[in-house]
């Protein structure tokens, strides 16, 4: 069984076996999340992987599994005591930056002047919790990567009046080369969180080194070359494709001549 829609998985999700696929954006609501588990449990594909799935919707995730890419020293707090016990790593007068999870277009994020700022709020039990915390990398490039199959492209989002690049938030973007040391370190983290295309925040500070902002399976394509409608086009295609290997794999198995026993 191939399921394409959330509508018809929430029919089947009882009778779904070893072998049986998703495929398409699984739309968990709060309080569905443990079918995730249960799906793997059954042996159910998911495709566009579980992973990448779970970290597209998450910043909190993506800073927990994607660290290792982003900038020194960025962490999840859960409560205050995890910034309290974050204070010895940041200088005192380095400004931070504060992602708040599920939160797009720019609206969950905000910059402080220091971690200790942050602390103040949260002991006043002024912040919604879990969020992310990151440095405030000065002057840094903001580079919107996009990859999907043999494509890829990048453009930089660029707001003169504003830390906030988004270009809802009053961004432009203007398109750039794509170096072969930026899709090399995109590819990693594609491979890490099992993502089959994706769309990326990247900074990229002074001295050319890059750092992952977010990374999505979804986003705006406004400055893209490739546009919106264009990339849904390809993702159609992809998840077809996905499909139409599973049934050949199928018909491939069953189509096979029967062993003979030894006589």
């Amino acid at each position: 069984m191939i399921v394409r829609s959330i509508a018809e998985f929430r029919k089947v999700y009882l009778s779904l076996d070893k072998g049986d696929a998703f495929v398409g954006n699984l739309i968990l609501r709060p309080g569905e999340e443990f079918k995730a588990l249960d799906l793997i449990n059954r042996g159910v594909i998911v495709y566009p992987s579980l992973l990448s799935q779970f970290l597209s919707r998450s910043k909190v995730f993506q800073a927990q599994v994607l660290s290792s890419f982003m900038l020194p020293n960025t962490f999840v707090a859960y409560r205050s005591k995890d910034i309290m016990r974050k204070l010895p790593d940041y200088p005192p007068d380095l400004p931070v930056v504060c992602k708040r999870d599920r939160k797009h277009l720019g609206l969950g994020l905000s910059k402080w002047s220091s971690l200790e700022h942050l602390q103040s709020l949260a002991a006043m039990e002024m912040l919604p919790f879990p969020f992310v915390v990151q440095p405030f990398l000065e002057n840094a490039r903001d580079i919107r990567v996009l990859i999907i199959e043999d494509y890829s492209e990048a453009y930089e989002k660029i707001n003169p009046n504003s830390f906030r690049k988004n270009l809802a938030q009053g961004g432009t973007a203007i398109r750039i080369s794509m170096p072969d040391c930026l899709q090399e370190f995109c590819h990693k983290i594609m491979l890490r969180g099992e993502f089959p295309y994706a769309i990326m925040d990247v900074l990229m500070d002074r001295n050319e080194k890059f750092y992952l902002s977010e990374i999505s399976l979804t986003g705006g394509l406004t400055g893209s070359r490739l546009g919106q409608e264009e990339f849904v086009n390809r993702k159609k295609k992809m998840l077809d494709s996905f499909c139409l290997s599973l049934t050949d794999n199928i018909t491939h198995t069953f189509s096979q001549p029967e062993l003979q026993p030894a006589r």
